[in-house]
């Protein structure tokens, strides 16, 4: 979710509800205990995938001067964004245009996606600063995009459920996206075709598939995994850029052949898919101190841009080279998770339910009674 590009103008699922909001509990496997209803695997995945949002946006301005930052940096984007989708696609499962299901889509989705982009926008205007910037709802800004390509995803839904095959068609969608420069940028069109795959994966996924990795095989074979993805990675750093990870231009874009958009979209697909399941296989399915943080990721997704971005327009980077060291950056990386674990938490969530997560009863007719 959550996550962004360092010049793109980026919605966790806000709840992992029981199956009245949509998707059937997990398996016993990956069920939390007492009775809240929550499911404290995926909150505590949706909790780590956002720290390790958070972390990658700090490092971005090391990965100039440091390769392994940049290896880091380049693993943790080849399937942090992918583990937010495909969590997404899972807990749309159950979204149809039944009038309860629209109008969460607006108060989760639509109305922070407003008050976000309109507020990034403001703040870009004086922190870049950029006075003439426009607000644009077409023109995702940083992290905003996410909630656009999300509306636009659930409201396919129905269409990928009745689909036999769904995720055939939509990873060629996506291919065709990557060697088509004239989609052009409206709502960061690029990411929400390249990244749909993913998200119609998740559509198609059962409790039974989370179980798997649960498995004591999986979970040991994914410890030399991450270590084979970060030696390709630290290899690949000079050779390769980043860009590739964003999905947000086409091959020809980033000075590549066409073909090159089909190879790249493919081996991204693969690769992002088995660090996905090394990810999930290693979040712990009992619950955790962090558990109940996992409820407010969309808020460290939504809040944590300004801080980061903050950052980089105040020259932090710049004036403290010390964080470009070792130590340096392990403290940025330590700020990071702090920073996004408060945003996280009841509090920061209570504060700000209004704008995130609001209820909005006066703006929708009521419902018949006996409907």
């Amino acid at each position: 979710m959550l996550s962004a590009a360092p010049t793109s103008r980026r919605v966790l699922p806000p709840t992992a509800r029981s199956p009245d909001r949509g998707p059937a509990p997990a398996p016993e496997a990956i069920r939390t205990g007492g009775g809240s209803g929550r499911d404290a695997f995926f909150d505590n995945a949706k909790y780590l995938a956002i720290v390790l949002v958070a972390m990658g946006h700090s490092w971005e301005p090391l990965t100039g001067q440091s390769r392994t930052a940049g290896a880091l940096y380049m693993t943790v984007y080849a399937f942090h964004m992918p583990a937010f989708i495909v969590i997404s696609g899972y807990f749309s499962r159950g979204f149809d245009l039944r009038p309860d299901r629209l109008r969460r889509l607006v108060t989760g989705i639509v109305v922070p996606y407003v008050v976000f982009e309109t507020a990034y926008t403001l703040f870009a205007r004086r922190a870049v600063p950029d006075p003439d910037m426009p607000v644009s709802l077409l023109d995702p800004w940083y992290l905003t995009w996410f909630l656009a390509a999300l509306f636009v995803w659930r409201l396919t839904t129905p269409l990928w459920r009745i689909v036999r095959w769904p995720v055939p068609p939509a990873l060629a969608v996506a291919v065709l996206a990557s060697v088509s420069p004239e989609i052009g940028h409206d709502l960061d069109m690029q990411r929400l075709l390249q990244f749909l795959p993913f998200f119609v994966l998740g559509l198609n996924l059962r409790p039974e598939h989370f179980a798997l990795l649960r498995r004591r095989g999986v979970r040991i074979a994914a410890a030399p995994v991450f270590a084979c993805a970060l030696a390709v990675a630290y290899w690949a750093v000079p050779r390769m850029t980043a860009t590739w990870f964003y999905h947000r231009e086409s091959a020809q874009e980033l000075g590549a052949p066409w073909w090159a958009g089909v190879v790249m979209t493919l081996a991204l697909f693969g690769c992002s898919l088995v660090l996905v399941a090394c990810f999930l296989a290693w979040v712990p399915a009992r619950r955790t101190w962090f558990t109940v943080l996992g409820a407010g990721t969309l808020y460290g997704y939504l809040l944590h841009g300004f801080l980061t971005k903050g950052a980089r327009f105040a020259g932090w980077f710049e004036d403290h080279p010390w964080l470009h060291s070792p130590p340096g950056e392990i403290v940025v990386s330590l700020t990071a998770a702090a920073v996004v674990t408060a945003l996280c938490t009841p509090p920061v969530r209570r504060a700000l339910r209004c704008v995130v997560e609001p209820r909005m009863a006066w703006a929708f007719r009521k419902e018949p009674a006996g409907r």
